[in-house]
């Protein structure tokens, strides 16, 4: 009998999301999660998988869903909150119109994404708070840390990429990664099939050139010629020699008073690339 491919798909990513699960301890008994809906086709596929891990996992957790609307122009939300409540998923809708300070503090030609997240992360950990949540969950993937990566090694001096699991500054949240191991491309086949109505964002979309373009063409470029190259520097993630590398703090030396300088003198200053610089 054939197998029907939309089935082994989803297999597949609830697999590489439990593996993340388990590896990471993200999701315990008792947790109430909030999960992050953007409109984008991996907040949607996250959410999916957590339903159906929910259905069949051994412990109890609860699932929030929040979606914000940005106040973007031509927003319209009703798909959304029609496919929410179809699939009778609790949820809730915020509004806040963080789009018009995005678009006024950040100068023209600049990237809107560092601002827009910090704001969004903000407004989340207040419905967190709100709903009775004791987690976050965000959609981001494997080419989202592994681009991550990238954009700080090359352009922020800095080796870090996105935890699956890390505390917030206050204690308060823990955020988690569920789809940490998952590909990109798997998530986008898990859209298609199941028809997700996608929402576009106007922020994002409207910077082409942004680093983390590049990055993607990247990898995907040296893909074409090492086929396992994303899951081997996935793999590196979770491996770390800390002997290996020149921070100082790492062999137990003193730092000089600036935390950002190189073998050869000091590196620009610039900001992590942080997680939170994603729409997810």
């Amino acid at each position: 009998m054939p197998v029907d491919p939309t089935m082994e798909l989803e297999r597949r990513l609830l697999r590489d999301m439990s593996r993340a699960i388990a590896n990471h301890g993200l999701i315990e008994s008792g947790d109430r999660i909030l999960v992050a809906i953007s409109g984008g086709k991996d907040s949607y596929g996250l959410l999916v998988l957590l339903r159906d891990l929910q259905a069949r996992a051994p412990i109890e957790f609860d699932l929030v869903a929040v979606h914000l609307d940005q106040g973007q122009p031509g927003y319209d939300g009703t798909p959304l909150a029609a496919w929410l409540a179809a699939e009778g998923v609790p949820y809730k809708i915020l509004h806040e119109n963080t789009y018009d300070i995005v678009v006024d503090k950040v100068p023209e030609g600049k990237t809107y994404c560092s601002l827009c997240s910090r704001l969004r992360r903000g407004i989340l950990y207040r419905a967190a708070g709100e709903l009775g949540c004791n987690k976050i969950a965000l959609g981001h993937h494997r080419e989202d840390a592994l681009e991550t990566l990238l954009l700080n090694l090359f352009f922020g001096g800095k080796l870090a990429s996105m935890p699956p699991r890390f505390t917030t500054d206050d204690g308060r949240f823990v955020v988690i990664r569920p789809l940490a191991y998952t590909a990109e491309a798997d998530l986008a086949a898990l859209a298609a099939a199941r028809g997700f109505p996608i929402l576009p964002c106007k922020l994002c979309g409207s910077q082409d050139e942004a680093q983390r373009k590049q990055m993607k063409a990247l990898l995907a470029d040296l893909e074409r010629k090492h086929p396992t190259l994303r899951q081997t520097m996935l793999a590196a993630l979770g491996n770390v020699n800390p002997s290996h590398l020149y921070d100082r703090r790492l062999q137990g030396r003193p730092t000089a008073p600036s935390s950002n300088e190189g073998p050869s003198g000091p590196v620009a200053e610039e900001p992590l690339i942080a997680a939170a610089s994603l729409r997810r």
